[in-house]
């Protein structure tokens, strides 16, 4: 098996490549290790290997692997859907949430977030496809829900992300995504503090850097199929 040093570095070269091809700046784009299923092993081989933001979509796994690994000084972004029991936890313990697609679930973060602690840092989560089976506020109602967020303490609304359906094609790939960065531009312009668009995964991240990302979040290809 080839050591995770080799994919991180492989992948870096690649996101630096396609920075260059679609002419976007050197560094623009940020790469999130999904490494949900994963082995604490291969996370501590991730992070000794310059990596720091790790991504987590169940909380008892990520509550485990934080615990597990606290010596080490990583970002840990959950990017799973949120029950409104989950709050208190990941308001504890992560640094990013992805996946805010309702205020209820925002404003539990932020009274469950110690004002000590730096902001939760927050992505609003955009069903893009209108499929019932993916999370996400509709994009008619994003900004409403953007401002709505920003407006409540102890939290930082950083972004947009979103899952797209699954599609090969290239071009359709960039379409889709297309449209989510189109939004985030626009919402920009009330929201200058937005700076994270997070979208693109394994099969998809080309053409998601192409439409303008700046977090990509990679799992199968950083660390093979999951066990």
């Amino acid at each position: 098996m080839r050591r995770i040093a080799d994919n991180i570095s492989e992948i870096r070269e690649r996101i630096h490549a396609f920075e260059q091809r679609y002419q976007r700046p050197a560094d623009a784009v940020k790469l999130l290790a999904v490494s949900k299923k994963q082995p604490e092993a291969l996370i501590r081989e991730a992070f000794a290997a310059g990596q720091r933001d790790f991504g987590e979509n169940y909380l008892q796994e990520a509550e485990e692997k934080i615990t597990a690994l606290a010596d080490l000084e990583i970002n840990w972004h959950f990017i799973g859907p949120i029950q409104s029991n989950k709050t208190r936890s990941i308001a504890r313990l992560c640094q990013w949430v992805h996946s805010v697609d309702r205020l209820k679930i925002a404003r539990r973060l932020s009274d469950q977030r110690d004002p000590a602690l730096p902001p939760l840092n927050i992505c609003i989560q955009v069903n893009l496809s209108g499929e019932d089976s993916k999370s996400g506020v509709d994009p008619s109602a994003t900004e409403e829900l953007c401002r709505q967020v920003a407006a409540l303490p102890n939290l930082a609304v950083r972004g947009l992300m979103s899952i797209p359906a699954a599609e090969t094609d290239f071009q359709r790939q960039r379409a889709q995504f297309q449209r989510l960065a189109t939004r985030f531009y626009r919402l920009q312009e009330s929201f200058p503090q937005f700076d994270t668009l997070s979208m693109g995964m394994s099969n998809d991240f080309e053409a998601a850097i192409a439409e303008g990302s700046t977090m990509v979040r990679l799992g199968t290809a950083l660390f093979g199929p999951r066990i």
